[in-house]
């Protein structure tokens, strides 16, 4: 969801800031937060407890950043260019879809309703889950949600921890980098955007996969 469906990263990041410079003894920056994009929750507030000396209990400083970013977001979504064109395709299409996203069911439930019906057939939060990305099992949820072979899936990311996690799960993975790089080699393919993306775009790409037999769907 975060910098692939919705360009939130710097939300999370002002967020974070804004803890850290209230709650905290230690100090953040642009890099501390790049380092944790992508990421389960609780590892990032974990990392945030130990970078910006807060004496607050992981699940406090996860809530503190839900509660910063659904404030922003009901201010403004900032959609990314394409990436609401493509899952209208993919619905019209009748390819069901799964919102794979490391935040919390609350802010799911900020943006999903903002979409038309149906654009996601199943939802697999970071609270939903054990283990968060990079582990594999958010996708792993989500194909067997979807009722199909991980893959048979093609997931599209924009951080390398996302990455990781859905070519672990055994998914066609679609790198979209955005404010985060995900290093050269990984992803099975990478595009610099989603504009004009269709569909049918989707399955030449998930086709030609490595792991795919040619000609599979």
């Amino acid at each position: 969801m975060d910098g692939t469906l919705v360009d939130t990263e710097p939300y999370w990041i002002e967020r974070e800031h804004e803890i850290v410079a209230e709650f905290g003894n230690g100090s953040w920056s642009e890099a501390h937060g790049h380092a944790i994009v992508g990421k389960d929750l609780r590892d990032s507030a974990a990392y945030m407890r130990t970078q910006g000396e807060l004496a607050l209990e992981i699940d406090e400083i996860v809530n503190l950043l839900l509660d910063g970013v659904i404030e922003r977001v009901h201010r403004r979504v900032p959609w990314r260019p394409g990436a609401r064109e493509l899952l209208a395709d993919l619905l019209a299409t009748g390819i069901p879809c799964a919102l794979v996203t490391m935040s919390w069911t609350r802010f799911t439930n900020a943006i999903v309703p903002l979409l038309p019906t149906g654009s996601f057939t199943t939802v697999v939060a970071g609270d939903d889950v054990v283990n968060g990305k990079p582990h594999p099992e958010p996708y792993l949820v989500a194909a067997a949600r979807l009722g199909v072979e991980p893959r048979h899936c093609i997931a599209i990311e924009d951080s390398f921890t996302g990455v990781r996690s859905a070519d672990a799960a055994g998914c066609c993975t679609l790198a979209v980098p955005h404010v985060v790089a995900v290093p050269e080699g990984h992803g099975h393919h990478r595009l610099a955007s989603l504009e004009g993306v269709t569909a049918a775009h989707l399955a030449g790409l998930l086709t030609s996969c490595p792991h795919l037999p040619m000609g599979a769907s």
